[in-house]
């Protein structure tokens, strides 16, 4: 039998992000799909393979799981370039959408190939077992679709075949889930908090705080409120706002005022984060600055962002600190800090290292996971011995 594979993964509004085995490999993949043909057209074909993989995922997917099965896409970078490219939709529910589906599938197949783990067999087909950990809002959480979501995966066989993809191309891989555990944003984020890679409790100052956590993401914001050491149901709130039509507006007003088209909502973020020349575009071969743009859209979102913060801590009057977190947090920090300032004074925090909050969830999912894979191992060797003294 194969032995299964830790997976972590976190399909993020705005990208995948994943860690894989024992932390040995992990993923980053813009989340944006495009369909297309199969023998899409490539300027200098025979040098495919020195060719980066992330930048030329191309495959097909079958999968009962999915409404429209057995389509051939461009994943992540390569999808950007297209015309009919793909994000996820404002008001769509994570669980519910083949696209998150189509980026989990893709980056279980590409470690499948990369890592080593699994061989392949006749006519280049890898059969690959793992054990998943990932996770869905909380508002999801709270409706119950974290079961379907889970039944989907389950029980069947994913087929993913790479098409033109360099050092790939012709493979398939066989995907089967031997378990997979779906946990709710904001707690796999507390988890994070808490406890290091080992689930070893790192900052037992926080165990028996009662603690908000604002999960601000791509299509939804989060607050999880953390009492006895659990996300209370009944306090925890899910917005259906996020980042992403703020950044979609942006994409819009700098095409109207400057006639630039920006491939996707990924380079938006790029422009308002990055270290250098942030909030700075290229418009016909000259730096031009386009805070004036950002500014007051983003502005405008943090205000909504601080308007819920401000409401569930009135209900939750003796939470000590919130703690900001997701990539949406990344975006609004500056913007967010400057209003608690001025208004309210709450105590919360973000992280300095953006890369630490927009990783938090992938890493919070393969904690949670791993536990529980050793925990069942133990369960497993345990009654092992039970049967074989019995039988003795």
């Amino acid at each position: 039998m194969t032995k299964s594979r830790i997976a972590a993964v976190d399909v993020g509004n705005d990208a995948l992000k994943a860690n894989f085995g024992k932390m040995e490999n992990e993923v980053y993949i813009p989340n944006v799909v495009a369909q297309d043909m199969e023998d899409r057209p490539v300027i200098g074909i025979e040098e495919l393979d020195e060719k980066d993989v992330l930048d030329n995922l191309h495959i097909r997917v079958h999968s009962p799981a999915l409404e429209e099965n057995n389509v051939v896409y461009r994943v992540g970078n390569l999808a950007t370039k297209t015309n009919n490219s793909t994000e996820l939709d404002i008001g769509s529910n994570k669980s519910e959408e083949d696209q998150t589906l189509v980026m989990l599938f893709a980056s279980l197949a590409l470690d499948a190939v990369e890592s080593g783990a699994f061989k392949a067999g006749k006519n280049d087909v890898v059969d690959a077992n793992y054990t998943l950990g990932t996770g869905l809002p909380l508002r999801e959480v709270k409706e119950g679709k974290d079961v379907g979501y889970r039944s989907q995966l389950l029980g069947s066989v994913h087929q993913i075949e790479f098409l033109i993809t360099p050092k790939h191309q012709g493979k398939k891989v066989n995907i089967k889930f031997d378990e997979v555990k779906v946990y709710p944003e904001g707690f796999a984020a507390y988890v994070n908090l808490i406890m290091d890679n080992d689930l070893n409790v790192i900052n037992k100052e926080l165990i028996d705080k009662q603690i908000l956590i604002q999960d601000i993401g791509g299509l939804s914001t989060d607050i999880a409120v953390i009492r006895n050491r659990n996300v209370d149901d009944d306090k925890a709130q899910g917005f259906n706002l996020g980042v992403s039509e703020s950044l979609e507006q942006i994409r819009e007003e700098i095409r109207i005022k400057h006639g630039v088209e920006l491939d996707s909502r990924r380079d938006v973020v790029d422009i308002i984060t990055r270290n250098n020349d942030r909030h700075h575009i290229m418009v016909k071969g000259s730096r031009t600055n386009v805070h004036d743009i950002t500014d007051h859209i983003l502005l405008e979102l943090a205000k909504k962002e601080y308007r819920f913060l401000r409401n569930v801590w009135a209900k939750n009057s003796q939470s000590e600190i919130c703690y900001f977190v997701g990539g949406g947090s990344a975006v609004l920090k500056d913007y967010l800090k400057a209003l608690n300032n001025k208004l309210d004074g709450y105590n919360i925090e973000f992280f300095e290292d953006e890369n630490e909050s927009i990783w938090m969830m992938a890493n919070a999912y393969y904690k949670l996971v791993t536990d529980f894979a050793r925990k069942a191992e133990k369960e497993k060797v345990k009654e092992e011995t039970t049967t074989t003294a019995k039988a003795k």
